[in-house]
């Protein structure tokens, strides 16, 4: 990952359309200008997953007459977590426990046409690490993909939601569940799965969108004999997870997906690696960014964020495709803000870095050797066996967890919602058994960092890697974000609130109390001239568990849920 020279940095320049999403977005545009119907088809709304709608009925001057349109109980209470879909005048969403439920609902009414139920049985929680949440469904040419925290993938007819196929992607009782919605591209359907907590193997799958037959299967830790293998100390490759838990993104004219990899395991890296001086063994593929040919599986490259990670630094969190212009040259660039705290930029197409700058607190390392991609640690900053690292910044929750961030290509900005946490750890021995958690770490202490909030919306510019504003949040672990062509940023609180935010100025201009802490990222679409503005509610409950007192005064803010909002304007 060399870099072409320092006028990468210095040249860094935002080109005025953001390239592999333009044509769609410019389409739906048109669309919405001649009144037609605006669907949200995809999780992130195009391939690039920018989670930006170029809608914009709604607007920072009428904003404030946003109302409650409709609601619909999704049935399941904790962890509700999907980002509705809709195609024609349908909205599919899903419930998290599975999920139990997969619906589909006249988008203007809330109207159920039909609902799918998994019966999936409740003893799976056992095997989910991070809670029951499920993030969505997938569409592609009449069918509804889902992934279950049972480890199969299935495929729906969208006008019936009857049952196609059902494919099993890995075993759930070794502490692998399917959280997140699939990517489909052509007649493939590609998943990965959770599990960087249990010492499974992680790999991505990817199954015949018609018939549910298997295509390929890449393993995302090296086995013996392949590229990387020994970079992995002795046997933990077998128990090493990288897991590719999260959504990926695609660009049809490069031909590549992405799809970033979760922590090693265990979190004692003495069992993978020699500590504090981890050398070669770096553990690939873990805590990285995976490009991979959709056809077969392979990797062409990887950016590994965190080698040999000791924090729990997953790498899953999304990669947003824009086109920059860098030194006079129009490049294909890869947003990235990753949990260790660091905002990557990089060459989409060679995984060449192009900047690296802290969009947190981040004291653990100095910076990132652009030409190595390797974090320059602080010493004393990684936990070890006999050392216990004291105020480390940002927490195992990270900089930025795994709710979406969005791209704005009329500001040119990313917003995110961050957290500003530390921590202080020390690793301690375990032993693998399979199904069960495999961590190596006591408690981590975690706390609100520098200046004592704990969560924080930022609108970032990743030409000059530096905040144009943002609005501090009492609590961490806020929603995922979108942003709108009526020049508003909308996200959720995990106290509780949904916001419209003006995207120029932060001004906050509007809010909405929806009675439970939010984790999803909200959508847009338009039916028969009017937008609506749609967000899934109901809290996490096992993330709050894990923190003692300081998670419980969290979770005590707002109740369970398992509802889906629907706002329009006030005629």
């Amino acid at each position: 990952m060399k870099p072409e020279g320092k006028s990468l940095v210095v040249g860094l320049m935002l080109a005025v359309a953001f390239g592999l999403a333009l044509a769609p977005v410019s389409a739906r545009a048109g669309d919405a200008a001649a009144g037609k119907n605006v669907g949200w088809t995809m999780y992130g709304n195009n391939y690039a997953d920018t989670h930006y709608s170029p809608l914009d009925q709604i607007d920072s001057k009428n904003v404030d007459n946003l109302h409650a349109a409709w609601a619909f109980s999704l049935g399941t209470l904790r962890s509700n977590e999907s980002t509705p879909l809709v195609v024609g005048d349908t909205l599919y969403v899903s419930s998290s426990w599975g999920p139990k439920y997969v619906y589909a609902l006249d988008a203007t009414t809330g109207v159920m046409k039909w609902r799918y139920s998994s019966n999936i049985p409740q003893g799976v929680i056992q095997y989910a690490c991070c809670d029951v949440n499920n993030r969505g469904v997938a569409y592609s040419d009449g069918r509804i993909f889902v992934g279950q925290l049972n480890g199969f993938l299935v495929a729906l007819d969208a006008n019936t939601g009857k049952a196609l196929w059902r494919s099993k992607v890995v075993d759930y009782k070794q502490g692998s569940v399917i959280t997140s919605p699939p990517l489909v591209i052509g007649n493939k359907v590609i998943t990965g799965f959770g599990g960087g907590e249990y010492g499974v193997r992680g790999y991505l799958s990817a199954f015949d969108a018609k018939t549910g037959k298997p295509l390929w299967r890449t393993y995302t830790i090296p086995g013996p004999g392949e590229p990387g293998h020994d970079t992995w100390k002795g046997d933990s490759w077998k128990h090493g997870a990288a897991a590719a838990w999260l959504v990926g993104s695609y660009d049809p004219k490069l031909d590549i997906i992405y799809y970033g990899t979760s922590n090693p395991g265990p979190w004692d890296t003495s069992q993978r690696a020699d500590t504090p001086n981890y050398g070669k063994y770096t553990n690939l593929y873990s805590s990285s960014l995976l490009a991979l040919d959709p056809d077969n599986g392979k990797i062409l490259w990887h950016i590994q964020y965190t080698p040999a990670d000791a924090w729990d630094y997953d790498g899953v969190n999304e990669a947003v495709l824009v086109d920059l212009t860098v030194g006079g040259k129009k490049i294909p660039a890869l947003l990235h803000a990753d949990r260790n705290g660091f905002f990557y930029v990089a060459n989409r197409k060679t995984g060449q870095l192009i900047s690296a700058k802290p969009f947190v607190n981040v004291n653990w390392a100095k910076g990132i050797n652009l030409e190595t991609g390797r974090p320059v640690e602080v010493p004393g900053m990684r936990p070890t066996l006999t050392h216990e690292a004291k105020d480390v910044c940002p927490s195992a929750i990270g900089g930025k967890n795994w709710q979406p961030m969005s791209f704005d290509p009329q500001t040119n900005l990313v917003y995110l919602t961050a957290n500003n946490l530390c921590m202080t750890a020390k690793e301690e021995k375990v032993t693998y058994h399979r199904g069960m958690m495999y961590l190596g770490i006591n408690p981590a202490k975690i706390y609100a960092g520098p200046g004592g909030y704990q969560g924080e919306l930022v609108a970032w510019n990743p030409i000059e890697q530096k905040p144009e504003w943002s609005i501090k949040e009492p609590l961490w672990y806020n929603g995922g974000v979108l942003t709108t062509g009526g020049g508003l940023v909308f996200y959720g609180t995990f106290d509780g609130w949904f916001k419209a935010v003006d995207a120029r100025s932060g001004k906050v201009l509007w809010k909405f109390n929806v009675g439970s802490g939010v984790g999803a990222a909200p959508m847009t679409y338009m039916i028969d001239g009017k937008q609506y503005v749609a967000l899934v509610v109901g809290r996490s409950v096992t993330e709050p568990d894990w923190l003692g007192a300081f998670g419980a005064q969290a979770a005590s803010k707002t109740p369970e849920s398992g509802e889906l909002f629907v706002f329009a304007l006030s005629k």
